[in-house]
């Protein structure tokens, strides 16, 4: 979990978490989808809403705020096929530290709709990340106004 809290991005993901799932503006991707419970090996459905790098996790379209969420950035998202799912998107964090998340949604069609979006939005934060990067790495006569 993120603790910067001077950061713009984590003050409004953990705004977000506090509304309904319909309340969230101009979202990347929407609908249900089942997560791997792992620890009672069972399929759980969920109304998932993917805005700016974070899954939202929803008891139902009617919730009033989130049950949980990922921080997308750093995750691979690839398509597996997972016991007798041939259809399965896995959601592999960026160290064995983390936990991978197993999703499917309603057909193989939709799994790949969300693949897309998962990659994409999870992919858009890079970009800025690796600016900040080469620029905090450039000598500091470089830097200097």
């Amino acid at each position: 979990m993120l603790t910067d809290t001077n950061h713009v991005w984590v003050d409004v993901t953990m705004h977000n978490t506090n509304l309904p799932p319909l309340a969230i503006k101009n979202p990347e991707c929407l609908g249900l989808l089942q997560h791997l419970d792992k620890n009672k090996d069972t399929w759980v459905q969920h109304y998932c809403i993917l805005k700016d790098g974070c899954l939202y996790f929803y008891d139902s379209i009617r919730s009033t705020h989130t049950i949980g969420g990922i921080y997308l950035q750093g995750y691979m998202v690839s398509e597996q096929s997972l016991g007798s799912r041939r259809s399965v998107i896995e959601v592999k964090p960026p160290s064995e530290e983390f936990e991978t998340f197993y999703l499917c949604a309603e057909s193989v069609n939709e799994n790949k709709r969300w693949i897309t979006a998962l990659r994409a939005s999870a992919n858009k934060w890079i970009p800025l990340n690796k600016a900040i990067q080469d620029f905090m790495n450039r000598p500091l006569e470089e830097t200097r106004m």
